[in-house]
């Protein structure tokens, strides 16, 4: 059992703080019932602690506000994506919130899924997966994922020259490659959208 223990905590500290997961993050290091001793063991102690029925997060201290800072709500949504086996990806408006693009956390998180659609209540929030046709899922790179889902929330008749912009400076080289190629077989506007988006034209 200690040295079941000293492996999860080991995990946890090797993924760092802001970290939320699951017992199947450790399913490989014991029974099913030695990994929930442990994790409700380090929970009494205070080195991690349980964000809702079954999903846990190693907490962050803001110095700043002298206290534990609320979990990220991706963080969250992964762990539970993780638990259930259920392919994740976030709506239009958590899209844009996560990309920066709107700085209103919307009053319900949204996550479509392959899922059963099921809420979560994380302290005042609610995260919810939807379920959906695995055609919304069909863009496997996380942050491609994203911004199709960001740029469908707008619309094609807002899709400007500013906006254009906005997501090229959000995005890496690497993830303009993975989502050019990813959405090759998207609808025309999207993928003409893409492209501006990733072949750095100014011209928007």
């Amino acid at each position: 059992m200690h040295s079941i223990h000293s492996k999860i905590l080991g995990r946890i500290y090797g993924h760092g703080r802001g970290w939320v997961f699951t017992q199947k993050d450790f399913s490989d290091l014991g029974s099913r019932q030695a990994i929930d001793v442990s994790l409700h063991r380090l929970c009494r102690g205070e080195k991690i602690r349980c964000i809702c029925r079954g999903i846990y997060g190693y907490p962050e201290y803001s110095e700043f506000l002298g206290k534990y800072i609320s979990p990220d709500f991706g963080m969250v949504s992964d762990a539970i994506s993780r638990k259930y086996g259920w392919r994740t990806c976030p709506n239009g408006e958590t899209a844009l919130n996560i990309l920066g693009m709107s700085t209103q956390l919307p009053a319900k998180i949204v996550y479509l899924s392959d899922g059963p659609t099921k809420n979560f209540k994380i302290g005042n929030q609610v995260i919810s997966f939807k379920n959906t046709s695995l055609r919304d899922l069909q863009i496997k790179n996380r942050m491609s994922a994203i911004v199709v889902q960001a740029l469908k929330s707008l619309g094609a008749e807002h899709i400007e020259k500013e906006i254009i912009g906005k997501f090229r400076k959000r995005l890496k080289g690497t993830d303009k490659k993975k989502l050019l190629k990813e959405s090759k077989y998207l609808a025309d506007w999207i993928y003409e959208a893409i492209k501006k988006i990733c072949d750095g034209d100014e011209n928007g």
